[in-house]
């Protein structure tokens, strides 16, 4: 028996549940649900496809297919790939750990740091001007905990992104 997108029922359960993972994934991130969506079909995919399959076989616009391929291929997860010499442009799923790791290091975690680090150092500028000196003490010390953290995820980052690459 097929389902509506052609596929055998028993491979269309396998992609629905791939592409459950990966929604899944993608929400606990942070992320659009689109963007799990797109890249679970494409994983679940042994050919590339294109923006508009991509907009077919998921009832999504095609503002939400073109938005979520820019994100995914800023991140490395998706690469652009010819495909029987035709002239639409076809993706595919990068599914190297090291380059998905990495991307979302690069693109989302690393920003976020540098941003939070900004924002530190504008509090510290802040606390001169608590009067009280046990609050302002307390606001110190959690000031400098966070740095810490911070500091720990910078080293923690490479190591993770050479763990799971290799």
């Amino acid at each position: 028996m097929n389902t509506k997108d052609g596929l055998p029922a028993s491979i269309s359960a396998i992609d629905e549940r791939l592409v459950s993972f990966f929604i899944d994934g993608v929400r606990m991130l942070g992320m659009p649900k689109s963007v799990g969506e797109i890249f679970g079909v494409l994983y679940a995919s042994p050919k590339p496809l294109t923006m508009l399959d991509l907009v077919n076989r998921l009832g999504i616009s095609k503002g939400s297919a073109s938005q979520g391929l820019k994100m995914l291929r800023t991140l490395g997860a998706v690469r652009e790939v010819n495909y029987h010499d035709d002239r639409k442009t076809y993706f595919e799923a990068d599914v190297e750990l090291k380059k998905l790791v990495g991307g979302f290091i690069r693109e989302e975690i690393r920003p976020h740091l540098q941003s939070g680090q900004k924002k530190l150092k504008a509090l510290e500028k802040e606390l001169p001007k608590i009067n009280d000196p046990d609050l302002r003490e307390f606001y110190e010390e959690r000031i400098k905990r966070l740095e810490r953290w911070s500091g720990k995820a910078n080293l923690v980052l490479p190591l993770l992104q050479k763990f799971l690459g290799e």
